[in-house]
């Protein structure tokens, strides 16, 4: 049994001395190993995943009809009170008469109390994958977790230039070459919030939102914001 062993434990260490010698681990070409791409319709792609993994998402046509789409949302919940990291939207609702709790709004140290009592986040995004129907939020000052995790409803809004096919594409150095490099914080959001921690049971919404609604803009405006 120690020969067996010990026979073992030297084909390990072989393997791991073999698996650290210069040039071993390099990413191959596309294609040939992981990547699966999006297939020829990356929107529908992302939005059937999207579904799968419980998430609902809303294609549209132009950055008024997102905002339409938000107050359709808003209504449906009864929502009054948003935390709010969406610049473009701010204004038109509180015309609405929204109340809007934004970061710059939120004095330091008295930040809890407005953000906790959120009823919907609405938030932009940073990237959507459409292999997987994933969220890509990057943690930024003016962009806190906070407004995709306190509260119950997450609405995000993207654009149709933020929709990579591939995980793989999101690691691309040309995406990240604009921001320095890859962020200290990067969330990949897949559906709402769920855990199977409790008898194997799945269950919604326990660590996070229990719902999460994509707004997909198709048009996108010159000025549209993207990784590169």
């Amino acid at each position: 049994m120690t020969a067996e062993r010990d026979a073992f434990l030297k084909r390990v260490r072989e393997a791991v001395a073999a698996g650290n010698r210069p040039g071993i681990g390099e990413v191959p070409e596309r294609g040939a190993t992981g990547y699966q791409g999006a297939g020829p319709d990356p929107v529908k792609r992302f939005c059937d995943e999207l579904t799968a993994a419980g998430g609902h998402p809303h294609v549209v046509p132009s950055p008024d009809a997102a905002l339409e789409e938000v107050l359709k949302l808003l209504q449906a919940k009864a929502a009054r009170r948003v935390l709010l990291t969406y610049p473009p939207f701010a204004d038109r609702l509180r015309e609405k008469g929204i109340e809007v709790v934004t970061p710059d709004t939120a004095a330091p140290g008295d930040w809890r109390e407005p953000f906790f009592a959120a009823e919907v986040g609405v938030t932009g995004v940073d990237a959507l994958i459409a292999e997987t129907g994933t969220v890509v939020m990057l943690s930024a000052p003016d962009n806190p977790r906070s407004g995709s995790l306190l509260p119950p409803v997450h609405i995000a809004i993207a654009e149709r230039a933020q929709l990579l096919p591939d995980l793989f594409d999101l690691f691309e150095p040309s995406c990240w070459q604009s921001r320095g490099g890859l962020p200290a914080c990067v969330s990949l959001i897949t559906g709402p919030s769920k855990t199977g921690d409790i008898e194997l049971r799945l269950v919604t919404g326990v660590h996070g939102p229990g719902e999460l609604h994509v707004i997909l803009i198709e048009y996108v405006p010159p000025a549209g914001r993207d990784l590169g």
